[in-house]
């Protein structure tokens, strides 16, 4: 009698284990295809998903007027008016930002503003100010550098004078930001990868 107890118990336990299995395997079939539909927005290291609304080059691109430079680099696009512009990647991506102080996570990167007339001798320290967010999750605002300074290329500073300053991205995402000069404004959205 006790081995058919045991067979009893244990066709019982099968029985149950396997109707109580279907609902776990649905459930993990489910989650499953959740994840592989959450992955299609899930982005790979250095690009930005569909979700996050980078600045794409303009159809009818800024060029700068002279003297200042009309080229950029390969890979970016001129973004904003005479009144202030920056160069922007065209995937709309910062990618393997450092970290400006090893204990702190906050990646670094360096923004050259540019704006005609600029004038680095009369305009020193330049007054620009620069907010962001993060637009796909909470996280806390971003830093800059106490204040910007004068820049330019070659010899010729004068004729291409810009505005540089170092911001502090808390966290990598999809940011706002916005730079603003003599009650000039320009906002941009660049997704910062790791």
């Amino acid at each position: 009698m006790l081995a058919s107890q045991i067979t009893f118990t244990f066709l019982l336990t099968t029985f149950f284990v396997t109707i109580g299995a279907k609902p776990i395997v649905e459930h993990q079939h489910a989650q499953a295809s959740a994840e592989l539909r959450s992955e299609s927005t899930v982005t790979f290291a250095g690009t930005a998903p569909q979700s996050c609304p980078v600045t794409q080059p303009p159809r009818r691109p800024f060029v700068p007027p002279s003297p200042y430079p009309s080229q950029t680099n390969p890979d970016g696009f001129w973004f904003g008016s005479e009144k202030l512009w920056i160069q922007l990647p065209t995937d709309g991506t910062w990618k393997h930002l450092p970290h400006y102080n090893p204990t702190d996570a906050a990646f670094r990167q360096k923004v050259q503003w540019w704006r005609q007339g600029y004038n680095w001798r009369t305009e020193s320290p330049p007054h620009l100010s620069i907010t962001g967010r993060r637009l796909n999750s909470a996280a806390p605002s971003l830093a800059t550098d106490d204040q910007a300074s004068a820049a330019g290329i070659g010899n010729r500073m004068g004729d291409h004078a810009s505005i540089i300053t170092g911001i502090f991205i808390p966290t990598v995402g999809c940011w706002e930001i916005t730079g603003g000069y003599k009650g000039d404004k320009l906002t941009f959205v660049i997704w910062v990868a790791p």
